[in-house]
């Protein structure tokens, strides 16, 4: 056993870049002081009850929650016992404050490079071995909290992928490891080893390291505290953990109570609960029970049944229940997330939550006018000194890593309310940097899903892995649908299951139907299920009552097919509104080109004014800059909103973008053929608010006009006849699914849709798990699609499980959740198949040479620094008039036509731009030849590809 005969040497230091340089840097043991009392507080603060009582159990500590308390500290506060290493001499200047019994050795150990969380991880058996702390082999708790330093980095490494015994320095420095140790164990009372240190627990604690390291990083504290030492250590450790409450408290995270108000008044909304969101609030908390291991929800209703509102009921319920803080509110899409963001920021200040720290979510969020400029200008956080990194690591990892995490004020996942894209919860269960610390942040509140019928394959089964790992910390979960198909839902239920710890071959003989409308609680720890009382289903199911008139018209796409002429059909049944009747029409289209040329059409026949000169034809779909499709969301949901002033006259041309989560009523909506739950998606469009007004009056008091007499959805069919999927359709969809909506709706056209009755059993016609398949012509192009469509599916799937870390009661090393080559970081991998993106930025080459933002030439890109530097403002001003483009356009061109300019090289956002310099001749923009394509920057179309 080693000795350790010395007090610890403040001339190791800890923190050193951006600190007072006329200062000695800030020594190591003060900061692992502050990173133990701030993991103090966050346990007692900001980590929710289920989370405490997974870290006891998987410590082997069940009840004991002030053992494991400290034993949390103590992983924080010996974080970066790494640093007691050949790292001291990495910073010159920093170095040169070494005692000199420690700078003796210099020579030796400066010549070897490594992490310090490696080197962390390597010495730390030595050093729990002085606070008399034993492996005990099986358990491994040295092992797991050797696993959790070397992970505090957000990536955990191998045991055996130590660093060389040079670089961790002779006996004075392995002295000094245990003196730093020790002081940190005194502290924090001198918790005993626990006997036992599950994967799972370890992954929130090393949560909880990482975020206490950043809290007590941040370079304004560390100027405050370098300023002026305690005499003491152990004053200085009191005064850390008073600290702590400000620190965290300034970053947004400390949760904060909503004051309870009655439905109508939290939520805005006009009105008594509907029957569906009344049955939550009554019959939920005996459903719950008094909670012990969470449960998972499923909610099922037609588009428009306030299935937003009863999410947030049944969480407040299940938080309450359960302990948690919040809630993460999960869309598929930014334009959805943008949209829900709004509405829960309402919903906060009416419940008197604008101290609670709320964050838009997605990797464009700083762009939402929903974020304030000053949003980026965050604190400056020192998380690495000195020149440590690998080789070969790029300006991302220097630049990026702490604006991922800690914006300022602005916190992800980490804040008590978050809405945003599904995909960054996903990134969880995906071999990223610091999924260890998005896991902590998604299991401290309730887990709320939106759309959850609009996720592919690959996406389902890492929403099922993510699932599963809730379940495994007894997380309230939440699943919203209109369309879920009961296989889709079975699968997720069950993963949820099994992470609470319940045996695959019991819930094999299991399934989980949900009642349509209503929904489903099963309950985590006893797999009890619970069903939305039949009284009040059949109530909502009568409130919400209406048979959707369904025409299917045959067209032909092109500029053939006479009378059928996709383009003709529509202005056939667009007379009414284009005449003196008016009213208001959604025209969804499959492809952004054919919403184009639709409006554009429609445009010269109706109303040839533009969007921005305030026509009656609008346009909407993601190919426009972030900013003008920003403008053109919210003036289209306020024209077709709920609250008006509803136009005379509005058809709105869009693509899938008004599927999901938009909040729009229109007397009719004509739709490309889609599958039938995208169809289904499109119809809730359709007379959204009809049964409210009917109740609170019409806005302005004008009604539907005259020939708006029932709900009618008319599908464009280019199928129905024999006919052929059109090419420019591509891999939008799967052919079979299309040729099983065309000959279903053939089926029930005349019959139309009784919604919500006949939803379910659509839904599944179409999207169930059946097998079923007439081979009466095994060669046909029927059978041929089948198969196409049944490969791509289990293609899916298996991509999908072969990227996912493992499912939370299969991990035995932490290793395993970045078992993959590489380091994989969050801009390396995707929660997403299909084609990779971009982001384009439409410029304009004046005849000087000079690139600008706009035509007139008045508004010129801005340039950075040699460094790479930009301000701010700057930045969001480029990334604010950038589009998503596939990134196989530009296979074949000339990368530097389309790079962007030489001083973005370096930055970190702008330095991955293409850049579409647009010429200029005479005043007009000329497209530009991109491949086999020109392209433009329409100001009405958007961006024109042909």
């Amino acid at each position: 056993m080693l000795c350790s005969q010395n007090v610890p040497d403040e001339s190791v230091w800890g923190k050193s870049r951006g600190l007072d340089p006329a200062l000695p840097p800030y020594p190591l043991v003060r900061h692992l002081l502050d990173a133990a009392a701030m993991a103090l507080h966050l346990w007692d603060v900001y980590l929710a009850d289920n989370q405490r009582m997974c870290v006891a159990e998987g410590m082997g500590l069940a009840g004991e929650l002030d053992r494991a308390r400290a034993l949390v500290g103590l992983c924080a506060g010996l974080h970066d016992i790494g640093k007691l290493s050949g790292f001291q001499f990495c910073s010159p200047r920093a170095a040169q404050f070494l005692s000199s019994g420690l700078a003796v050795s210099s020579q030796q150990m400066a010549t070897v490079r490594a992490g310090h969380d490696v080197a962390g991880m390597t010495a730390t058996a030595e050093v729990l071995e002085v606070l008399g702390y034993e492996d005990d082999g099986e358990m491994r708790a040295t092992a797991r909290v050797a696993e959790i330093i070397g992970g505090h980095h957000g990536r955990f490494h191998r045991l055996d992928d130590g660093v060389w015994k040079a670089f961790l320095g002779d006996a004075a420095w392995a002295g000094q490891r245990a003196a730093h140790a020790t002081a940190v164990y005194d502290a924090l009372g001198a918790p005993a080893a626990p006997g036992a240190f599950k994967a799972p627990a370890a992954v929130l604690v090393t949560g909880v390291v990482i975020l206490a390291d950043w809290l007590v990083s941040q370079e304004s504290y560390l100027k405050k505290r370098q300023l002026k030492l305690e005499p003491s250590l152990t004053e200085h450790f009191r005064r850390s953990q008073a600290d702590a409450v400000a620190l965290l408290r300034e970053a947004g995270l400390t949760p904060v109570d909503l004051k309870r108000r009655d439905f109508a008044e939290a939520y805005g909304i006009v009105g008594a609960p509907n029957p569906l969101q009344q049955s939550v609030m009554d019959e939920l908390p005996a459903a719950a029970g008094s909670g012990r291991h969470g449960g998972v929800m499923l909610v099922t209703a037609a588009p428009g049944d306030g299935k937003s509102e009863t999410a947030l009921e049944a969480e407040r319920i299940l938080s309450n229940i359960f302990g948690t803080y919040g809630y993460a509110f999960l869309l598929p899409t930014m334009a959805t997330s943008d949209q829900m963001y709004n509405r829960v920021a309402r919903t906060l200040r009416n419940q008197s939550g604008e101290d609670a720290g709320l964050t838009l979510v997605h990797s464009m969020a700083w762009l939402s006018s929903a974020y304030a400029d000053e949003g980026l200008a965050r604190e400056a956080v020192v998380t690495c000194d000195g020149d440590e990194a690998p080789a070969g690591r790029g300006r991302q990892e220097a630049d990026m890593r702490p604006g991922r995490w800690l914006r300022g004020s602005k916190r992800p996942l980490l804040a008590q309310f978050a809405v945003g894209t599904i995909d960054q919860a996903l990134m969880a269960v995906l071999p990223v940097r610091h999924n260890a610390l998005r896991m902590l942040a998604l299991s401290n509140k309730t887990f709320i899903v939106d759309e959850a019928h609009a996720y592919d394959p690959y996406m389902q089964v890492l929403l099922g892995r993510l699932l599963n790992w809730l379940g495994f910390y007894g997380v309230p979960v939440v699943l919203l649908s209109a369309t879920l198909p009961g296989s889709v839902s079975d699968r997720l239920i069950k993963e949820y299951l099994q992470g609470a710890g319940h045996k695959s071959t019991a819930l094999k003989r299991r399934t989980f139907p949900a009642p349509y409308p209503g929904w489903l609680y099963v309950d985590g720890e006893t797999g009890s299920c619970t069903q939305m009382s039949r009284a009040r289903q059949v109530e909502q199911a009568r409130m919400r009552s209406l048979r959707l008139r369904v025409d299917v018209e045959r067209v032909v796409h092109g500029d053939k097919g006479g009378v059928a002429n996709r383009i003709a059909v529509i202005k056939r049944l667009l007379e009414p509104v284009a005449t003196r009747f008016g009213g208001t029409a959604l025209v969804v289209c499959n492809t952004v080109a054919e919403a184009q040329e639709t409006y554009r059409q429609l445009s010269e026949e109706i109303d040839c004014r533009s969007h921005e000169e305030g026509g009656d034809v609008q346009l909407l779909h993601a190919r426009f800059p972030g900013d003008v499709r920003e403008e053109r969301t919210a003036e289209v949901t306020a024209g077709l909103g709920r609250n008006g002033p509803r136009p005379a006259r509005r058809i709105v041309v869009a693509t899938q973008v008004v599927e999901q989560s938009l909040d729009l009523d229109a007397d009719i909506v004509i739709s490309d053929l889609a599958p039938l739950s995208l169809l289904l998606q499109r119809a809730g469009r359709c007379w959204r608010h009809e049964e409210h007004w009917q109740k609170h009056g019409y806005p302005d008091g004008i009604g539907r006009p005259e020939w708006a007499d029932e709900p009618r959805l008319v599908v464009l069919d280019p199928l129905s006849g024999g006919g052929r999927m059109p090419v420019q359709w591509g891999e939008v969809y799967s052919e079979h699914l299309l040729g099983k909506t065309s000959r279903k709706l053939a089926e029930i056209e005349r019959a139309g849709i009784a919604i919500p009755g006949d939803v379910q059993e659509l839904v599944e016609a179409a999207h169930g798990d059946s097998e079923d398949f007439a081979w009466n012509a095994p060669g046909s192009r029927e059978a041929k699609n089948w198969a196409e469509h049944k490969g791509k599916e289990t293609a899916e799937r298996s991509m999908a499980a072969l990227c996912a870390v493992r499912r939370a009661r299969q991990i035995a090393e932490l290793h395993d959740l970045h078992d993959m080559e590489g380091e994989e970081d969050e801009w390396e991998v995707s929660t997403r198949l299909g084609a990779d993106s971009v982001r384009l930025l439409c410029a304009y080459a004046q005849e000087d040479g000079l690139l600008t933002f706009d035509v007139e030439g008045t508004l010129p890109l801005p340039e950075a620094t040699t460094e790479g530097r930009m301000p701010s403002a700057a930045v969001r001003q480029v990334m604010r008039r950038t589009i998503p483009v596939r990134a196989d356009w530009f296979r074949g061109a000339e990368p530097e036509s389309f790079a962007p300019p030489t001083s973005w090289a370096e930055h970190p956002m702008l330095g991955d731009l293409r850049v579409l310099r647009q010429p200029i001749n005479r005043g007009k923009a000329q497209a530009v030849k991109v491949g086999d394509k020109a392209m433009r920057l329409d100001q009405d179309l958007g961006l024109v590809r042909e």
